[in-house]
């Protein structure tokens, strides 16, 4: 059995902090979040390699990341893209990696950037039984929410309905960004494309397929984040940290109140501040500041500001009073 990890994406509603790294490598706790990802893949034997499918500009990144780290399985597959506007789609994408590997094998395919609170063996576990095309879905309580992903409709856990964005989600089941292919399923792909299919969102493939064959759904209980925005990303910290406050050994906080998930990074300096619900990257310096519900990025210096809701690009310096702003 193979695996792909979707990281191929350009993060745009997270820019500044995501314009220069992959989203996949934001911290949340003591771990990223694609390393929760490589954790359990690595952890199933059946799993014998995972393709880590990324694009150009990022690939230098995720090479020294891969080297660095502990995990076995990974390989970078590169996808021919720089920007925003080459991509493939995610469909496009996990095709042309299938026909770049030679992928003959039952195939596991996960988005990088998900953060859920299952054990994907489980996962695999219910694939294997079922030998169906197999999604995970999540109850996310809202039909607003609903609207933005693929929603799903059950008998038992067989799908017989299965529509991506709909206008009027009649429930709030969905599908996240987590799938299993049998080996006899992968021609399929290249089937739905060649008759000129949406390529973008996997959920037009799944509906697609759907309407063609048995495909399964492995419903969870407890969290799972979708990590493409600033809020779903202080919504991932804040879960990680239940309501705790992470300070890096070498970090410093001195005549400051850190309110609740807060987590300061290393060689971070936080002085006469308040912080709550913010993410401090590394060397970033913050003074006389109330700063609550913001990302604020690497050797940047804030001094006698109020922010909320803000993300900060990296070497930043913003002041006021005496002291200039940039």
């Amino acid at each position: 059995m193979k695996a792909i990890v979707l990281a191929g994406g350009y993060a745009t509603r997270l820019w500044p902090i995501t314009k220069h790294r992959p989203k996949m490598f934001l911290p949340v706790g003591e771990s990223t979040v694609i390393d929760t990802v490589f954790a359990d893949l690595e952890a199933d034997d059946r799993i014998s390699e995972v393709y880590v499918s990324t694009n150009e500009r990022f690939a230098d990144d995720f090479e020294s990341y891969l080297a660095d780290s502990a995990f076995e399985k990974p390989t970078l597959s590169v996808e021919e893209t720089t920007a925003e506007d080459e991509k493939f789609g995610v469909v496009g994408a996990i095709a042309q990696l299938i026909d770049r590997e030679n992928v003959e094998e039952d195939l596991i395919v996960i988005a990088g950037d998900n953060l859920i609170s299952f054990d994907l063996t489980d996962f695999v576990d219910f694939f294997e039984d079922r030998g169906t095309p197999t999604l995970a879905a999540y109850d996310v309580g809202s039909k607003e929410r609903a609207r933005s992903y693929g929603l799903v409709d059950l008998d038992g856990d067989r799908v017989v309905d299965f529509q991506e964005k709909p206008d009027d989600p009649k429930s709030t089941l969905v599908s996240i960004a987590c799938y299993a292919f049998p080996a006899d399923s992968l021609p399929l792909f290249e089937e739905y494309l060649n008759a000129g299919e949406n390529p973008d969102e996997p959920g037009w493939f799944i509906q697609w397929m759907q309407a063609r064959q048995a495909v399964h759904a492995f419903t969870f209980d407890g969290a799972w984040f979708d990590i493409g925005t600033p809020e779903s990303y202080l919504d991932a910290v804040a879960w990680q940290l239940d309501g705790d406050v992470s300070v890096h050994p070498t970090a410093t906080v001195e005549s400051s109140q850190l309110r609740g998930n807060v987590h300061v990074m290393q060689g971070a300096k936080v002085t006469d501040s308040t912080l709550e619900r913010t993410v401090v990257f590394p060397d970033a310096t913050i003074r006389d500041a109330d700063v609550r519900g913001s990302i604020i990025d690497e050797n940047t210096r804030i001094e006698n500001l109020d922010l909320a809701d803000a993300l900060i690009g990296a070497h930043s310096t913003m002041t006021n009073g005496d002291g200039d702003a940039d």
